[in-house]
């Protein structure tokens, strides 16, 4: 099983700021502070998206809450509970992370505050 733990380090008005890490990288994330998604574990699938017409990471069963996606974004307002990284990295994880699940990896991202 990979794991990716999504850090979040500040918060900013509607900003929050923080970084993903796996495999030894380490990338910027943003969220949209009115829509986070709980504190938790959550597996990863990546999966056709009709909104955005690619291929995008889906995180999985996020209570009272679907489609939240890592997608490409610069402010919050581009969030309403998805996971903002940049075009490159957009296509970078989306790239490894079908890999993993082509071979049968099972995904999980542990998403946590900054303690």
């Amino acid at each position: 099983m990979t794991s990716i733990h999504l850090i979040r380090r500040t918060k900013d008005g509607k900003a929050v700021r923080g970084c993903l890490r796996f495999e030894g990288q380490e990338i910027a994330t943003l969220e949209n502070a009115d829509y986070i998604i709980p504190v938790g574990i959550y597996e990863v699938r990546v999966t056709y998206s009709p909104r955005f017409k690619r291929m995008l990471p889906l995180v999985m069963q996020v209570p009272g809450r679907s489609g939240i996606r890592f997608h490409r974004g610069t402010r919050p307002e581009h969030s309403k509970g998805c996971i903002l990284v940049s075009a490159a990295n957009e296509q970078q994880i989306t790239a490894k992370w079908l890999a993993l699940q082509a071979s049968n990896e099972p995904i999980k991202i542990i998403i946590k505050n900054e303690d």
